[in-house]
């Protein structure tokens, strides 16, 4: 299998450390409040890449990291804790808005059909593990102690601007971070946060250098390296944290360790509505209660994000989320004619169509996670098999692949039931009232079934071919 790799700017062939096994740690979600779409875009995309590395015949352990404490509003390490600032919004504890958000993102992985991570670690449930790497940095040299907190000294780690390309020289104060002028570079970064004097907060703990919280980054090293080691196969994001978040954390980590941190670096592109980023602050951080909102399923949201690809910048429109519905129900259509009559014979040039898509979809998939073009390859199988009289089909031919798709692609389409006995007497009434060009009584008989969730797609060859709507 081949990705992207930020840390060398090229494809590169996957090879894990210890084969069979991959080790992946992704970014997760900060729980405040309600991820948007541009969030779950990034999710599903992780997705993606593991089911395509256990295809690829890889057996990925997967930590995705969720952060309850320490994430502040700014890249400054100034400003207010985001869940804190949650609280406040809602008239909670912090301990409750991160129990609330944090659950409630558990749930939507499984209503997205995203692969549960071997481990979801919290960042309050690791602190000691935080304290023991900073007081390594602290031992080694790495640390210095201002007035509200313990800081990581970039200058003394001379890769520090390699990552993200940065120039360092050249930015000026309050550019990319604001400038706190008690720090030694502009670059360098909180690993331990002091409580503000005479205030208590809801999440602070006891340290060696006083009562605080954590830096945002220290966690996503220090739960890495607990869970997968002190060198990750993949480390994966999205390409927001490539300048700070995970410059830090490459920092930090390798400071520690003296080894590379990540062999491999996958970072998902932004996207876009209406020519602006997707953020709760420009107002146009839809959710996924909008989506349905809106009738559309979530299905159809995770074929519209595999529609694009993970490295380009994607456009969120109702327009192509409408279109995303259209082929999902084509989709389903054709999963659906498993229950079709129809020929007893099954087509050999079927059968070996069948084994051409998959070898396909596979390469497409393995070649930087392709998914639009492997997208592709089902659609030329579903237009043939739209095309001709398809025999049904009730054995391993079609199980096989739409066990196969369901695995890389996740959009539930491989134990779709029959309808009932009395829904194909409806269905063989309007094709009647078809045939009569009784075209009221066939539109009410279609709306009815509509009504039960039941599409019609009308073919010239074979009558109505039904599918269930979702």
């Amino acid at each position: 299998m081949k990705l992207y790799n930020t840390l060398s700017k090229t494809i590169e062939e996957i090879t894990p450390q210890n084969p069979p096994q991959v080790t992946i740690y992704t970014c997760g979600p900060t729980v405040y409040d309600y991820p948007h779409i541009g969030n779950w875009f990034t999710f599903i995309r992780y997705d993606l890449l593991v089911r395509t590395l256990k295809l690829s015949g890889l057996n990925p352990k997967w930590v995705m990291n969720i952060t309850d404490v320490g994430h502040l509003v700014s890249d400054a390490d100034e400003g207010e804790d985001k869940l804190e600032k949650g609280a406040r919004r809602e008239g909670k504890t912090a301990w409750d808005v991160a129990k609330f958000y944090g659950d409630y993102f558990v749930q939507a992985l499984d209503r997205l059909n995203i692969t549960k991570p071997d481990y979801l670690p919290k960042a309050t449930e690791h602190i000691p593990e935080q304290i023991e790497l900073i007081q390594k940095l602290e031992q080694k040299g790495f640390t210095y102690t201002i007035d509200d907190g313990v800081y990581f000294n970039t200058a003394k780690f001379p890769k520090y601007a390699d990552f993200a390309q940065l120039d360092l020289d050249e930015q000026q104060a309050g550019k990319r971070v604001q400038f706190n002028s008690q720090k030694h570079n502009i670059g360098d970064f909180a690993l331990w946060k002091f409580s503000p004097e005479g205030q208590t907060r809801d999440m602070e703990w006891d340290s060696p250098w006083g009562k605080g919280f954590p830096g945002w980054h220290l966690e996503c090293s220090a739960m890495s390296m607990k869970y997968l080691g002190e060198t990750l196969d993949i480390h994966a994001g999205g390409i927001d944290h490539l300048p700070v978040h995970h410059t830090n954390e490459i920092a930090q980590s390798e400071a520690a360790t003296g080894k590379p941190f990540a062999k491999y670096w996958m970072h998902a592109n932004h996207i876009t509505i209406n020519g602006e980023k997707i953020a709760k602050s420009s107002g146009n951080g839809i959710t996924l209660e909008d989506i349905e909102a809106k009738g559309y399923s979530l299905e159809t949201f995770r074929l519209h994000v595999l529609e694009s690809n993970y490295r380009s910048q994607s456009i969120f429109s109702w327009e192509s989320l409408e279109a995303a519905q259209n082929r999902l129900h084509d989709i389903q259509a054709w999963a659906d004619l498993r229950h079709q009559p129809g020929a007893d014979a099954f087509p050999k040039e079927l059968d070996l169509l069948f084994k051409a898509t998959r070898e396909e979809i596979a390469a497409a998939l393995q070649n930087d996670l392709n998914s639009s073009a492997a997208l592709a390859s089902l659609s030329k199988l579903m237009n043939y098999m739209f095309a001709i009289p398809v025999p049904s089909i009730e054995d391993t031919y079609i199980d096989d692949i739409l066990q196969f798709l369901d695995g890389v692609f996740g959009l539930n389409i491989a134990h779709r039931s029959d309808i009932s006995d009395e829904q194909k007497q409806l269905i063989r009434e309007r094709e009647s009232a078809r045939a009569a060009k009784d075209w009221a009584k066939s539109d009410k008989l279609r709306d009815r079934l509509k009504a039960e969730g039941i599409g019609l797609r009308d073919t010239s060859y074979q009558g109505a071919q039904w599918y269930r709507l979702g």
